[in-house]
C-alpha cells in the first residue's frame, strides 16, 4: 500500500473520530502529536525514578500496566524484568517487532530539572547515584505512546506489532545475565509464537541536534568486548624496589605498548577500531610496591578478523611485557559476553529512510557515521532483518559537539526529541506494515 492508501485508511478513522483533515494527511504526525502529552508525562517520572540493569521492577510494572490497559496480549518476567507487549491488527499483513530499552546507569544526575533523579543504587558492591544518563527513559516512554497510537487503530492495521522493552542493555551485573541475548534464549521469538519480519529500534543521541535523525546501511555500531589482566608481581617496601618485582610499572607498560595495538598493527584505513583501558586498580599505601595490579578495559571493533587480531596483540603484549620484568599476568580476554557488531539490513534500511524523509524531510535525516559505541540491540539484528536509527537529544543552535554525552551526568534530553522520534519510528512502522515505503 502507497502513502496515498496509507492516507487514506488512517483519513477515514481520523474523520470518524472527528479529527482535522489536516491530521489525517499526515497519520503519523497527528498520533505523535496525540500521544505526546502522555509520553512526555512519562518519560519524566521514569527519569526521576531510575533503575540499574536487571532490576528494572517498577518500570517493567509501569509498561506492564499501560499495555495491558491498551487490551494488549501481555507476557511479563522475561529476562529478569523484560515486558513484551503483542498487539494483533485487524487485517492481515506481516509482522514487525520494535524494541526500546529501559535501564539507567550507575551516575549521578548532574543536571538542574525538576525530575532530576535522585535516585541511589549499588554498583560492583560500591553504593552510587542512579541517573538515566542514556536516554533509556525516553525510549521506554516513545514505545508506551507507539504502542498506545497503534492500538487506536487495531481494527483497521495489517499484521501484528511486537513491542520489546528490554532490561540490562547497558550490561548485567556481575555474576548475572541480562539484555537481549538473553530474551533470545529465553525464547523471545519462540515460545511467544511470533517470529518477527523485521524489527525496528532507535537510540537518542547528544551527537544531533533535536529534528535531525540518522542512519546507515550495513555496520552501524561496533562489536564491544571487555577484558581484564591481572598482573601479578612481588611485594616489597616502596623504598626498596629491587627486592620485589613491580606490578604498577609493568601494567603501565602494558598500556602503554597496547596502543600500539590500533596505531600500528591494525589496517584502520578500512574500518575503525578502538582498545581503552577503564580501570588501572592496585595498591593500598602510598610506600608500599603492590603484590598485583587489576586492569580492565574494552575493545570496539566492526570486523571479526580484526576483533581476533586485537585479542592476540593484546595477549601477546601483556604476556612479553610482563616476562621483561619479572611477573606474570592473568588475562581474560574477553570477559563474558560480548555485543555482536549491529548491521542494519541494506534493503529494509533503504524502506526506513523512505520513511523517515517522508515523517521529517530530506533535510533532517543524514547518513550515520559507523558508531564506537555497542548496543546489544545487535543480537536482535542477527535473528531478524533489523534498522537501528539516531534520534538528537541536543537542543537546536547548541553545537552538538560541546554537549555532554551519553552517559555523561550532565546528558541533557531536549524533549523535542519525544515527538521527533515517535514521529519517525511511527512512520516507519505503519509504511512497513502496509507493504511500502511513504514515497515508493
Amino acid at each position: 500500500m502507497r502513502a496515498s492508501a496509507l492516507a487514506f485508511v488512517v483519513a477515514s478513522m481520523f474523520a470518524a473520530a472527528g479529527a482535522s483533515a489536516a491530521g489525517a494527511a499526515d497519520p503519523a504526525a497527528a498520533l505523535t502529536r496525540q500521544e505526546l502529552p502522555q509520553v512526555t508525562a512519562w518519560r519524566r517520572d521514569i527519569h526521576q525514578h531510575p533503575e540499574l540493569s536487571n532490576r528494572e521492577t517498577r518500570t517493567a510494572a509501569l509498561v506492564a500496566k499501560q499495555l495491558k490497559a491498551l487490551g494488549l496480549e501481555v507476557h511479563t518476567g522475561i529476562a529478569h524484568t523484560g515486558v513484551i507487549g503483542i498487539l494483533r491488527g485487524g487485517k492481515p499483513g506481516p509482522k514487525l517487532a520494535l524494541r526500546a530499552d529501559m535501564d539507567a546507569l550507575p551516575v549521578t544526575e548532574e543536571v538542574d530539572l525538576p525530575f532530576a533523579s535522585k535516585a541511589k543504587g549499588e554498583y560492583r558492591g560500591k553504593p552510587v547515584g542512579v541517573m538515566h544518563a542514556c536516554g533509556h527513559d525516553a525510549h521506554t516512554a516513545m514505545l508506551l505512546g507507539i504502542a498506545s497510537a497503534l492500538a487506536g487503530m487495531k481494527k483497521d492495521l495489517p499484521g501484528e506489532v511486537m513491542f520489546v522493552f528490554q532490561p540490562a542493555e547497558e550490561g548485567a551485573p556481575a555474576g548475572e545475565q541480562g539484555g537481549a541475548s538473553l530474551m533470545l534464549d529465553e525464547g523471545l521469538f519462540g515460545k511467544l509464537g511470533f517470529k518477527p519480519d523485521a524489527m525496528f529500534g532507535m537510540h537518542v543521541v547528544s551527537s544531533l541536534n533535536v529534528g535531525e535523525v540518522a542512519v546507515r546501511p550495513g555496520p552501524a555500531m561496533a562489536g564491544s568486548d571487555w577484558f581484564r589482566m591481572v598482573v601479578h608481581g612481588r611485594q616489597t617496601h616502596g623504598a626498596m624496589p629491587w627486592n620485589g618485582v613491580d606490578p604498577i610499572v609493568t601494567a603501565a607498560e602494558i598500556v602503554t605498548s597496547a596502543q600500539t595495538i590500533v596505531s600500528r598493527k591494525l589496517d584502520i584505513s578500512t574500518l575503525p577500531a578502538v582498545l581503552s583501558f577503564g580501570i588501572f586498580e592496585g595498591g593500598a599505601r602510598y610506600n608500599i610496591v603492590p603484590d598485583q595490579v587489576e586492569l580492565q578495559g574494552t575493545i570496539r571493533t566492526f570486523d571479526d578478523g580484526m576483533r581476533r587480531q586485537v585479542f592476540d596483540n593484546l595477549k601477546g603484549i601483556a604476556e612479553h611485557v610482563a616476562a621483561a620484568n619479572g611477573a606474570t599476568v592473568e588475562a581474560q580476554i574477553p570477559v563474558g559476553d560480548s555485543n555482536p557488531v549491529l548491521v542494519n539490513d541494506p534493503a529494509l534500511e533503504a524502506k526506513v529512510k523512505a520513511s523517515l524523509v517522508e515523517a521529517l524531510g530530506a533535510a533532517h535525516v543524514h547518513a550515520a557515521k559507523p558508531w564506537m559505541a555497542s548496543e546489544d540491540f545487535a543480537y536482535f539484528a542477527k535473528a531478524v532483518p533489523s534498522v537501528y536509527f539516531f534520534v538528537g537529544a541536543t537542543p537546536a543552535g547548541q553545537d552538538p559537539a560541546t554537549a555532554p554525552a551519553n552517559h555523561s551526568p550532565k546528558f541533557f534530553l531536549d524533549e523535542g526529541a519525544l515527538g521527533v522520534g515517535m514521529h519517525a519510528m511511527l512512520q516507519a512502522a505503519l509504511d512497513f506494515l502496509h507493504g511500502a515505503p511513504a514515497g515508493a
